[in-house]
């Protein structure tokens, strides 16, 4: 009988989210395949150093001999072909990683295989497989440069593996970013306090925090060695609508810091993630220095993070009906801009919902009226 994954927890990430082989990866950009390969096998007995997500793969195998049996998967996937990732196969048997799948392309983006795996999360250092994947509906971040120097005290690091998220367009999704974009804090609240009571809908990270929910319920009530924490930059007054969300999705999230546009990196740098996910670069930029980090790219955006860019805008399908983030308004008074802001994202709402999830005319009829509505 094959061995099923579609019961586990599936991560695939790629050699450099693993790894850090910047330096080989300058040599493949600046010299080719056959200068890459030649500088792996003259190099075949190094072990690699870790990389970004190299902890946070780690503390997920070790939950497998805590629970004494498998409930974590690990894939590596490459662009790769394998003969040049003999040197990645001896690193992950320096390191005593129980890592016993992989997927090597020989040039080709690996990204279409996660699905053929179950993957619940891909972590990559290729921004453009990134996109890809969340186009497809795999969960996925751009893992960052590593903090220099990450410290947990003795023992900690084998007693949980801690996840930190962000909110808006990375758990949840972008509606209510984009009237906060759109119409400011005040209007933000407004519309959050009159949508109390509707969850917000699924944002790109949404199916991994249920594979995390599953996996922590598979042990003990306050045994499991997951611990999840939401880092938002939402205030208290805008909190009650995430947790009915939560509740409505029936999903527990351990730790719940509201913000209100604070400074995410001392509550990082306490909590101490293996990796934390948010959209904005702003906060990543800081939050690097304390924690692994990993960036989800929002929808209709450039993605460019510390030199890895994509030229071309490349287009996120939407994960919400919403007007969008950057919409020139003609003057008008202030209760005129609060009651549009209510009415487009209620009709964009109505016509998603009609719509249906198959139907791609009608989606982008609704994204049209909503548009039309701004202007």
């Amino acid at each position: 009988m094959a061995y099923s994954l579609e019961d586990k927890l599936v991560v695939g990430i790629t050699t450099r989210a693993l790894f850090d082989l910047e330096e080989e990866n300058r040599v493949f950009e600046r010299q080719g395949l056959a200068a890459y390969r030649e500088y792996q096998q003259a190099r075949e007995d190094e072990p690699l150093a870790p990389g970004t997500a190299f902890s946070v793969i780690r503390g997920l195998l070790d939950i497998n001999r805590r629970a004494g049996r498998n409930l974590v998967e690990v894939v590596l996937v490459s662009r790769n072909d394998a003969e040049s990732a003999v040197r990645v196969f001896n690193s992950i048997a320096h390191h005593r990683l129980p890592i016993e799948r992989g997927v090597f392309r020989g040039g080709r983006d690996p990204w279409p295989y996660l699905a053929a795996f179950h993957c619940s999360l891909f972590l990559s250092a290729e921004s453009k497989s990134v996109v890809e994947a969340l186009s497809a509906g795999v969960p996925a971040a751009l893992v960052l440069p590593p903090p220099e120097r990450v410290e947990p005290e003795a023992g900690e690091e084998e007693a949980e593996v801690r996840f930190a998220f962000d909110g808006d367009a990375v758990l949840f999704g972008d509606e209510s970013e984009a009237v906060y974009q759109a119409y400011g804090l005040d209007e933000f609240q407004r519309h959050e306090a009159e949508h109390v009571a509707v969850p917000l809908r699924p944002g790109p990270f949404e199916p991994f925090l249920r594979a995390l929910h599953r996996l922590q319920a598979a042990f003990p009530e306050g045994e499991a060695p997951v611990r999840t924490a939401l880092v938002t930059s939402r205030n208290a007054q805008a909190h009650m609508r995430v947790i009915n969300t939560l509740r409505d999705w029936g999903v527990r999230i351990d730790e719940s810091f509201f913000l209100g546009g604070a400074d995410k990196t001392q509550v990082l740098r306490i909590f101490r993630p293996h990796i934390f996910f948010d959209d904005q670069m702003t906060h990543l930029e800081r939050a690097r220095s304390v924690a692994p980090s990993a960036h989800v790219p929002g929808r209709a955006t450039q993605l460019e993070a510390f030199g890895d860019t994509i030229e071309q805008e490349v287009r996120m399908p939407p994960l919400a009906v919403v007007p969008p983030f950057h919409v020139a308004q003609p003057a008008r008074p202030r209760q005129r801009a609060a009651r549009t802001a209510r009415r487009v994202v209620s009709e964009a709402d109505d016509a998603a919902d009609t719509a249906g999830p198959g139907d791609a005319g009608g989606e982008r009829r609704a994204r049209s009226d909503a548009a039309e509505a701004l202007r």
